[in-house]
């Protein structure tokens, strides 16, 4: 194989305009800790390191790319000396469009290339779809889709492809949390697991567009804390039973005046049982909620307890022991860890070792692997990486949640032979 090919550079379509990938909301720069964003801002560092090639955008609405475009060069390009020049966009600047990714996709990449998708929670699927079945490798943002049935048609269309299909749960690159999964594995059998996860009320606004109508609070944050038990216990336990509660109030008052029955809190109560040990079980309580206080002293509280047979621990991921006070914006703790966005001694942006930029960046290195055929899309599952296959339980546990809050039962997840887990 040939240097040039083995070093390929990758084709990037970002697919979603919003907070995530530009960090612009509702007009304006975000006001959350993802203020220029994630996914733009990191392929374009990539770019400028030789990873990427060519970067392109495609939302709905067109009108909105110009003062996009404009964001990313203020706020990224003259801050960081960075190239944010855009290769294309979609759809065109007076145009709304909600196909545009198919226009995109069809006229500007090809197999091979990639896609971030960084959309409302119920377009993942088809947006998924519609790339894997054209040969290009995908990156969704969590979680991967709603249902479970159309996760396992995504990991049967990635399969025939060949292509590389991740989801972007970022804590699996979080030191703290792979060195909690670590020791978790030293603690014998799994016993209970606690997680809480938050985000000020302020979000939604942010949220708006989708919030109680479209997807929920649980599928946005639950999918974190659940994505890290679950990748904690491979191989060792399996989920079986979901039960879920949740409380109301809040977000369908004013000022929000959200869709009617949205959740503020919700609860999910999952059964584990061990592969390993018969009549071993434990049980593990995932709670989010998007109602926390404004002024809170960090923008998402994020913490977990793991309990073992032979040991515990304890994960705050919010507290990390560097705390800011200014007039401005008051006490504040700060997590540099996930994206840190001072520049470097060149004054290029110095955040390399974040672990938002790092799930991003080995995306793009597995999909630059196996275009050089030096490793197989499967190949990633056995290295433990956040593949499509690897989430499968992720889905099950948050659709269950889902169905049990909708029809106020137990949801039970069983194994099938023919498709891995079905719901009953």
């Amino acid at each position: 194989m040939s240097e040039l090919v083995a070093n390929k550079k990758l084709n990037v379509l970002m697919v979603g305009t919003g907070e995530y990938t530009t960090g612009f909301v509702n007009g304006a720069a975000s006001t959350s800790d993802k203020k220029v964003g994630v996914i733009g801002l990191t392929m374009f560092d990539l770019r400028r390191r030789g990873k990427v090639e060519k970067i392109s955008i495609v939302g709905t609405n067109g009108k909105k790319l110009p003062a996009i475009r404009e964001h990313l060069n203020k706020n990224i390009g003259q801050v960081y000396n960075m190239d944010t020049t855009l290769d294309y966009s979609c759809p065109a600047d007076d145009q709304v469009d909600p196909d545009a990714y198919k226009t995109a996709i069809d006229q500007y990449l090809s197999p091979g290339d990639a896609i971030t998708v960084f959309t409302p929670d119920p377009t993942h699927y088809a947006i998924a779809l519609y790339a894997i079945q054209r040969g290009i490798h995908v990156l969704l943002t969590k979680p991967a889709v709603k249902i479970l049935s159309q996760h396992q048609e995504l990991i049967a269309e990635a399969d025939k492809q060949g292509v590389v299909v991740m989801v972007e749960y970022h804590k699996r690159f979080d030191p703290a949390y792979r060195d909690a999964r670590a020791k978790a594995l030293t603690f014998g059998e799994f016993n209970y697991f606690y997680s809480y996860m938050s985000q000020p009320k302020r979000q939604l606004d942010t949220f708006r567009a989708w919030a109680g109508k479209e997807s929920d609070i649980s599928y946005y944050l639950n999918s974190h804390h659940i994505d890290f038990h679950c990748w904690a216990l491979e191989g060792k336990a399996v989920p079986y039973r979901v039960m879920a509660s949740g409380s109301k109030g809040v977000a369908t008052s004013a000022p929000f005046n959200l869709a009617e029955n949205t959740e503020d809190t919700i609860s999910l109560l999952v059964n584990w049982r061990s592969t390993a040990t018969p009549g071993h079980e434990g049980v593990a309580v995932y709670t989010s909620s998007w109602i926390a206080p404004n002024k809170s002293e960090v923008h998402s509280q994020q913490r977990f307890h793991y309990l073992g047979a032979s040991g515990e621990l304890h994960v705050d991921q919010a507290h990390r022991g560097y705390t800011t006070t200014s007039d401005a914006n008051g006490h504040a703790f700060v997590n540099p860890f996930y994206m840190n966005y001072a520049p470097d001694e060149e004054g290029h942006f110095g955040g390399q070792g974040g672990y938002g930029y790092v799930s991003i960046e080995k995306f793009v290195d597995a999909c630059r692997t196996v275009n050089a055929k030096r490793l197989a899309p499967n190949d990633l599952d056995q290295r433990h990486m956040p593949t499509i296959r690897n989430t499968v339980l992720v889905t099950a546990i948050l659709e269950a949640g889902r169905i049990s809050l909708d029809q106020n039962r137990p949801v039970e997840i069983a194994a099938s032979a023919e498709d891995g887990y079905t719901l009953v």
